[in-house]
């Protein structure tokens, strides 16, 4: 079980991310101090309770693509959190990341 600075610190990291900004699992365990420990960063994210202020939409997979939850639960939330804030999406599903991905 990780312990809960862990979580913290990823939460941490993800609320660095600014509007219109996504970022990578992998790189947002690079920036918690977690090398290497991005199904870490998925699982702290799906712990997160309903209602948190954490932008756990701004997190996307390497490919840049919104990434299906282990619940089953629809990535259309995800994915119009993400358009809201002016992230745009290619016919493929895809994330340009060199344009919308968050350099902290």
């Amino acid at each position: 079980m990780p312990a809960r600075w862990e979580h913290d610190a990823i939460y941490a990291a993800v609320q660095s991310i600014p509007l219109g900004c996504v970022a990578t699992y992998g790189q947002i365990a690079e920036e918690a101090g977690l090398p290497r420990r991005w199904r870490l960063v998925g699982k702290a994210l799906g712990a997160l309770p309903e209602g948190s202020a954490v932008p756990w939409h701004r997190v996307v997979n390497a490919r840049g693509e919104v990434s299906r939850r282990g619940d089953g639960t629809s990535t259309t939330e995800q994915r119009l959190l993400l358009e809201d804030e002016g992230v745009a999406f290619a016919a493929n599903g895809r994330i340009d990341l060199d344009r919308f991905r968050w350099t902290g």
